[in-house]
């Protein structure tokens, strides 16, 4: 559905987006992250037709977007961060006017207003003039007009700005329910956001990819080894003992003791292999004698992730300067 093949974009002497690569199937919600001026928005208005590529290609519903531009902005619904409203009409106005520049008819315009209204909640709002809307109603909106015609790919630029937390787990379930159904690029600065509503993760800094992948992989892969969480009942000293025995236990640190359960301890254990590792610190505990009451592996979180990446790629951008 989406797929970019070494896009890249000068300015001058600046590469804002350098050899990127990456494609995502029908369906499927990709959270597009970096810091700023990693690049992001400026890939993200090469596929809609803002900007030309300085090379490399990018395919929206199998059209190109030099060679089939309209094709391919037909196939997409693009909310940028800063959406272009016209302040002195009033909502519906807006969207029966968004809809005949994507080529409906007065009647289909009126049809896909009512709808899209509806789906974002903003009808009640639609004979209220756009510069009477709060902040977050603005959004909405602005998400209202990408929407219209039913796009297959959508491309939101930071879509929950101004809204508040209500409003947020709204806008987020109504994404996510895309799902299946829409293919979806999410950029966003609220990572929380993109954890919960995407299934795929690519991470660019300085214009170049640093990872790509499903969001648990990435998580489960940042951590060099692995980390394991356990409970235990029994003496503290006996169990750490014990636990740096384990083979292929590299590090234990008594992490707390457990507030509903007498003599129990929480441990976080440094492995090189959690799959083995784990197995084997079980039937060590258990051949002791101790009580064994909870073992789970322990995965980076997505803020983490994303600073580890960008932070080496800083690192290392600034060695080859």
């Amino acid at each position: 559905m989406i797929e970019v093949r070494e896009l890249t974009k000068r300015f001058g002497a600046t590469v804002a987006v350098d050899r990127l690569s990456f494609s995502l199937d029908q369906g499927e919600i990709l959270g597009f992250l970096g810091p700023n001026g990693a690049g992001k928005t400026t890939t993200m208005r090469i596929l809609t037709g803002f900007f030309p590529p300085s090379s490399g290609q990018a395919l929206i519903n199998g059209h190109d977007v030099v060679e089939e531009p309209k094709a391919a902005r037909r196939a997409v619904g693009y909310m940028p961060e800063n959406v272009p409203l016209y302040s002195d009409m009033r909502v519906e106005e807006y969207l029966y006017f968004v809809g005949g520049a994507k080529g409906l008819d007065r009647a289909e315009s009126k049809k896909e207003a009512g709808r899209v209204m509806e789906e974002v909640g903003i009808s009640k709002r639609a004979h209220q003039l756009i510069k009477q809307l709060s902040k977050g109603y603005r959004q909405r909106v602005g998400l209202a007009q990408a929407l219209l015609g039913d796009p297959p790919v959508l491309i939101l630029d930071e879509p929950t700005i101004g809204f508040d937390p209500g409003q947020i787990v709204e806008i987020r379930s109504l994404i996510k329910g895309f799902a299946g159904s829409k293919t979806v690029i999410l950029s966003s600065h609220i990572l929380p956001e993109v954890a919960a509503t995407c299934s795929q993760v690519v991470i660019i800094t300085q214009g170049r990819l640093v990872a790509e992948g499903p969001i648990e992989l990435l998580r489960a892969g940042r951590q060099g080894g692995a980390s394991l969480k356990v409970l235990l009942q029994g003496p503290q000293e006996a169990l750490t003992r014990l636990l740096q025995e384990v083979p292929g236990v590299d590090g234990v640190a008594c992490t707390g003791t457990s507030p509903h359960l007498e003599g129990a301890c929480y441990f976080t254990l440094e492995t090189e292999a959690q799959g083995q590792v784990a197995a084997r610190v079980a039937q060590a505990v258990v051949a002791a004698g101790h009580g064994l009451m909870e073992l789970s592996p322990v995965s980076a979180s997505l803020e983490e992730v994303f600073m580890q990446l960008t932070t080496e790629e800083h690192a290392s951008g600034e060695e080859a300067a």
